[in-house]
């Protein structure tokens, strides 16, 4: 899977589990994109085609960031003042869950070891 880790997730260890799990991982980071806007950061990991990995809860927002417009949104919950080793689980469970399903145009939202998974807000037609 394609992924790019926001600034918030850009640490080095969190980009080599994932990298080490066989994904092509690029970093916010690396790519001199912080303090992007967020639309900008989301219409990039479109264009490349990644899924976006974050823990900004306004990516969230599936009014405003529709799943289904994006390679996949995975929104990373943990409090304020977690370890390494509970980044750890989460990228760990995140590992397991793009082994076992697919993020495409999805929002999963991971926190103490499990998956939510939200699907697009479908659009009301107007007949």
């Amino acid at each position: 899977m394609n992924i790019k880790l926001d600034e918030n997730l850009g640490n080095l260890r969190v980009a080599t589990l994932l990298r080490l799990a066989g994904h092509d991982v690029a970093t916010v980071r690396e790519q001199g994109l912080t303090s992007a806007p967020d639309e900008q950061l989301i219409e990039i990991c479109r264009s490349e085609g990644r899924v976006l990995v974050t823990s900004d809860r306004g990516f969230g927002n599936r009014l405003k960031y529709n799943p289904s417009n994006y390679t996949g949104i995975v929104l990373i919950r943990l409090s304020p003042r977690s370890q390494f080793n509970e980044w750890r689980e989460a990228i760990e469970t995140l590992i397991t869950g793009l082994e076992a399903a697919d993020v495409t145009g999805k929002l999963w939202i991971i926190s103490k070891g499990n998956i939510q998974e939200y699907q697009p807000i479908e659009s009301e037609d107007k007949d």
